[in-house]
């Protein structure tokens, strides 16, 4: 049983899981920092200042309304926080479109591959194309 653990474990496609999910979870790190910190402040302003991420419904009939999500948290008052929902939303579209991005581009390089087109090379170093000349120019004296 602990063979057939190990080969599974060592398999290259676990492998290639474990570190497409570390890469996900650092990735959208990154993501709910550009939503919460670039994107969501922008957009709150031109809609008056507004913070989607206190929108909230109190589930309470008190009188006294929690000011924030946190608050309300806090005091143990449940509350449904759409405006968390909202910059979720927001989060996934980002991911989404960047990874479709990614997939379009490497199904352009696969199609272009599969066509028998490489990409093109670059350009050589100026020093290799420099270094051709002088070999060509002693060839043509010699």
């Amino acid at each position: 049983m602990f063979k057939e653990f190990r080969e599974f474990a060592l398999k290259g496609n676990v492998l290639d899981m474990a570190v497409g999910i570390i890469i996900g979870a650092a990735f959208t790190t990154i993501v709910q920092s550009l939503v919460n910190d670039v994107l969501m402040p922008p957009i709150g302003v031109l809609m008056g200042g507004v913070d989607f991420t206190d929108y909230f419904v109190a589930l309470t009939w008190s009188e006294v309304a929690p000011v924030s999500v946190d608050a309300a948290k806090e005091a143990g008052i449940p509350v449904i926080a759409y405006g968390r929902f909202i910059n979720a939303i927001i989060q996934f579209a980002i991911v989404a479109f960047a990874l479709f991005l990614v997939i379009r581009q490497m199904n352009r390089l696969k199609d272009r591959i599969a066509k028998g087109e490489a990409p093109a090379p670059s350009a050589p170093p100026r020093q290799e194309v420099l270094l051709e000349e002088i070999r060509d120019a002693l060839r043509a004296k010699g």
